[in-house]
């Protein structure tokens, strides 16, 4: 495992908590941010059986973000901050939306390929615009949707804070004095979910 994905980690597993199964989240029973469909299909892969995600295992949680959220969209190919913003983007959104928002922000057709186009245009830009421009597309994106599926307005608060938490993280200017969360005994913050790839969140 990369140091980047390792120093990258701690940051998104604060936002995906523990073991929690809401009625409201499209991702169902989760773990760490795994969910039981993700994690029955790695463990498939993997040659193994089928079991609860609650007892998902560190070594096993690791193996599935680096392989399914870090290399995918090429977190290993980006600058220091933008790193992390792709990765827990990646998590929270899906890959797909994290490659898109991510060509959006450099200038990129934003088709969902990273290709050597949007190599090309990554190598290129303001790291610093990029982050900014990045980030704004992944608010603006929760807001559309929330405005299209108000059901999910529950949720906004959370997602908001995650984000201007990531802003903060990725050193984006007004974000320094952001205040830090209390994340108590536990390590971390009562989760909000996950879109994923479900296509039915594409706005």
């Amino acid at each position: 495992m990369s140091p980047a994905f390792l120093e990258a980690l701690p940051f998104v597993l604060r936002w995906e908590g523990g073991y929690v199964n809401h009625p409201s989240d499209p991702g169902g029973a989760t773990n760490k941010g795994v969910t039981q469909k993700v994690y029955d299909a790695w463990r498939a892969r993997n040659g193994k059986l089928p079991q609860s995600v609650k007892l998902l295992a560190d070594e096993e949680m690791h193996a599935i973000y680096e392989s399914g959220y870090w290399l995918p969209p090429r977190c290993d190919r980006l600058a220091d901050a933008l790193d992390l913003v792709q990765f827990d983007t990646a998590v929270n959104m899906g890959v797909g939306r994290a490659v898109r928002f991510l060509q959006t922000a450099v200038g990129a057709t934003p088709d969902g390929d990273f290709g050597p186009g949007t190599e090309r245009c990554v190598s290129s830009c303001d790291p610093g615009d990029a982050l900014v421009k990045y980030c704004d597309t992944r608010e603006a994106y929760y807001r559309r949707l929330v405005e299209n599926k108000p059901s999910l307005g529950v949720f906004l608060k959370g997602w908001l804070n995650r984000l201007n938490a990531l802003r903060k993280a990725a050193g984006l200017p007004g974000y320094e004095s952001a205040r830090e969360m209390d994340l108590g005994e536990l390590g971390y913050i009562a989760r909000v979910p996950d879109l994923g790839e479900d296509e039915s969140y594409d706005i």
